[in-house]
């Protein structure tokens, strides 16, 4: 493993530091000014987000000083942050809250998101549920997990493939340009049922530990799905953008389609895009 035990255990208790000591302290309690929009209604950055990167970015600067990092809310000041991260020789990208708009509305689905990146491949991703207390983690090679507050490891696997009329996934059509968003809000009607947490960190977890079979997402902000795709393929899956290419850190658009296996994934592809 490029990335060693030793290491994930400490960015692992970065993130539930970070938890604690900014995250959930602020939840249900957020004032007016407590919440700000970004670029909508629906995309939100609170004190929580703000102040839980900054301590995560501080506790890697003084352990990895040459690393680049990348954190959601200072890509919004800077998106020039962004650059170079396909070739950094270590790299650390950071969602402190994923799931911003449950967070600041009092829902509990939420999360902070880290992934380690080592000359443009994801190595390793852990995502922490701050109110479950426990962490989904994978690192290349070595599978995924579940480490359970009590300290127990629960190994994890993605669901077994089914007919898309037996599948339950999530589309976000909404983000989609025309016609393309129409008929995928069409074709979805194929599928057994439908989830939108509004949450990637928990709509992966759905989908490594075998509760769901697949996501559809058109907006590829790297915070949001390099720890869950790279935990995701660790525990069985497969993904790829729209046009069946791999999916790397240094992609922005193109799509992601996020399946049990590659069967499964053209079998989406060819059902839900269909005229």
């Amino acid at each position: 493993m490029i990335f060693d035990d030793t290491a994930i255990d400490w960015l692992a208790g970065i993130l539930a530091e970070a938890a604690q000591t900014e995250i959930m302290p602020r939840f249900r309690r957020l004032g007016d000014g407590d919440i700000r929009q970004k670029t909508s209604a629906a995309d939100l950055v609170t004190e929580a987000d703000v102040n839980a990167e900054r301590l995560v970015t501080a506790s890697l600067r003084g352990r990895y000083p040459q690393a680049m990092i990348v954190g959601e809310e200072a890509c919004s000041d800077n998106p020039g942050l962004l650059d170079g991260l396909g070739d950094a020789d270590l790299a650390f990208v950071i969602d402190p809250v994923d799931g911003t708009f449950n967070f600041a509305s009092g829902v509990p689905l939420f999360g902070v998101m880290l992934a380690v990146v080592v000359k443009g491949e994801t190595v390793a991703g852990i995502i922490h549920d701050p109110v479950g207390k426990d962490w989904l983690i994978g690192a290349k090679g070595a599978g995924s997990h579940i480490r359970h507050a009590h300290g127990g490891l629960e190994k994890v696997r993605v669901t077994a493939p089914a007919p898309l009329s037996e599948m339950t996934g999530s589309v976000s059509w909404q983000y989609m340009p025309e016609p393309e968003r129409s008929r995928l809000a069409r074709n979805q009607t194929k599928i057994l049922s439908q989830f939108a947490y509004r949450c990637a960190a928990h709509e992966y977890r759905l989908l490594a530990s075998g509760h769901a079979h697949f996501v559809v997402y058109n907006k590829l902000m790297p915070w949001d799905h390099l720890a869950g795709v790279l935990i995701h393929a660790e525990a069985g899956g497969h993904a790829a953008r729209f046009d069946g290419s791999a999916y790397l850190p240094s992609h922005l658009d193109g799509g992601l389609l996020v399946a049990p296996d590659r069967q499964s994934w053209q079998d989406l592809r060819r059902e839900l895009w269909a005229q």
